[in-house]
């Protein structure tokens, strides 16, 4: 629920079936989002004169935007998407260090005198951090601003980066590693804060599709132009290449990215002043307005009450039982293609074409199938949406990523040709990139307010199953054989459907009765 909902309704009310109250129609905020009545989005008769719409001519604007110029709802077309494509590249930096990895981690074995899999622990490290990173993203976020955290941990994301590739020992690299990950996950962890911030609800959906794309592709274009770069390159040359695309992201946010924070709470006559470009960018601005918004210790409670709402929580471990996979079988794939079909560096970076290309049909896809599945069911209610209606793309996923997965495992294990194991990842790889723009919108849905929270968890549950799954995933397969250890997991990911369902079926419910957040700001 947006801010406007924090505010106690007026009027008349009747019960709810589940204990709250609901506010009658004619006392309903049109622009306002209600636990227990979902979206009104579409428009159908006697709607004040005031209320603004879409061009379309019907589609209600939520929230409704103020007369501020400075309300980055009033934004124009181009600064918005400008803001969104700097937020998405930078999304797609940790991902990108970390799978690189994946691939030097044989040249760094042979150097260090250390196998593969002990390489890979540095990995690990890497990954569980792009998940912890982003709790304390949006907790510093809903202190200081959106713009300053962003700027800082992007500086010292590059610093990072630059120590990673001029690492001469394992534990020096692995400590780089660790704080890389933490940091270079800023725009990964706290994306929805941009998106909720300056678009409205009917476009969210395509925006979160755009911004997903770059960090579901990322795992995957990081091994591909380093399998390319040390086949002819010493490893510190990928990392290298990965600094200066850091140093290119923190350029453009200098140059473009804005402050877009903005509480709609307070009238436009007493906004803060917005400052200087430079102290806006440095945090100086907002942190003169800070008494205006969340204390310190609000803001660090912010994560722990938005997991605390069961629909959060239990559409975050299903993402985790799903999206666990995906990083396993990045961060250990060349372990396997190299005894099982012979590859070299370049051999493993044409395989990985084929993710690459399923994340961008994903998105193409995506940019469609979502906007479709919540018009038809706006049309069919009358106007009205409901955040479980982001779930029903989880159906049409559902049976690329089982028969993805179980396809791979039998190519590896049966040593089928390379293109049956290619062409498996890039079913279960496609079928992900649905989910991953299904369950984000699902969550920004429910809970709008806490969008750099539930993004937050949103990354932190697709990483941890992978932070998991990286320590056994290659003893694992060793032990039973790809066949029954990738069948185990598309078992798993069949199992964690039925929570799927339960939140189709009883989310709104569970909603309701688990209130709202009442944050201090949104």
């Amino acid at each position: 629920m947006a801010v406007d909902n924090m505010i106690e309704e007026k009027g008349d009310t009747s019960p709810s079936p589940v204990g709250g109250v609901i506010p009658k129609s004619s006392d309903r905020g049109i622009h306002d989002y209600k636990e227990s009545e979902g979206y009104e989005v579409d428009i159908e008769d006697g709607v004040p004169s005031s209320v603004k719409l879409a061009k379309d001519g019907h589609t209600r604007l939520i929230p409704q935007p103020s007369d501020d110029p400075n309300d980055p709802l009033n934004w124009s077309s181009r600064k918005k998407h400008l803001i969104l494509y700097i937020v998405a590249l930078t999304a797609l930096l940790p991902d990108y260090g970390s799978a690189t990895g994946a691939v030097t981690l044989i040249p760094q074995a042979e150097e260090w005198g250390m196998t593969p899999d002990e390489v890979n622990h540095s990995q690990v490290g890497n990954v569980f951090m792009l998940g912890a990173g982003g709790i304390f993203v949006v907790v510093l976020s809903a202190y200081f601003g959106r713009l300053p955290v962003m700027f800082y941990f992007v500086v010292v994301a590059l610093a990072t980066a630059i120590w990673c590739a001029a690492a001469t020992t394992f534990d020096s690299f692995m400590a780089a590693r660790i704080l890389n990950g933490f940091f270079s996950t800023v725009a990964q962890g706290g994306g929805l804060m941009f998106i909720q911030d300056i678009f409205f609800f009917h476009e969210r959906a395509r925006k979160i599709n755009i911004w997903a794309s770059f960090f579901v592709i990322s795992p995957y274009l990081g091994p591909l132009l380093a399998a390319f770069i040390t086949a002819t390159k010493p490893w510190p040359t990928p990392f290298w290449v990965y600094s200066a695309e850091t140093a290119v992201c923190l350029v453009l946010t200098i140059l473009f990215v804005e402050e877009t924070f903005y509480d709609r709470r307070i009238p436009q006559a007493e906004q803060p002043p917005r400052g200087s470009r430079l102290a806006r960018l440095l945090g100086i601005a907002q942190f003169k307005s800070r008494h205006l918004r969340n204390t310190f210790g609000q803001a660090c409670m912010r994560p722990v009450k938005a997991i605390s709402k069961p629909v959060v929580l239990i559409s975050n471990l299903y993402y985790l039982l799903t999206f666990a996979w995906v990083v396993g079988i990045n961060t250990t794939l060349s372990i396997f293609l190299q005894p099982v079909y012979g590859f070299g560096p370049k051999q493993i970076g044409f395989f990985y074409f084929t993710p690459v290309t399923a994340v961008i049909l994903g998105e193409l896809a995506g940019h469609f199938l979502h906007d479709a599945l919540a018009k038809q069911y706006i049309k069919a209610h009358h106007g009205h949406f409901e955040p479980e209606v982001r779930l029903r793309a989880i159906f049409i996923a559902m049976p690329f990523m089982l028969v993805g997965l179980v396809l791979l495992g039998q190519a590896l294990e049966n040593q089928w040709h390379y293109m049956a194991a290619s062409i498996s990842w890039g079913l279960y790889v496609f079928g992900i990139m649905i989910t991953t723009v299904a369950i984000s919108s699902y969550n920004l849905d429910s809970y709008p307010e806490a969008s750099g929270e539930v993004s937050a968890w949103v990354n932190m549950s697709r990483t941890l199953g992978g932070f998991i799954i990286s320590y056994f995933q290659v003893t694992w397969a060793a032990a039973q054989g790809t066949k029954t250890s990738f069948g185990i997991q598309a078992a798993i990911c069949a199992a964690g459907f039925l929570l799927i369902l339960l939140l189709i079926w009883k989310g709104k419910a569970i909603r309701i009765w688990s209130g709202p957040l009442k944050f201090a700001t949104s």
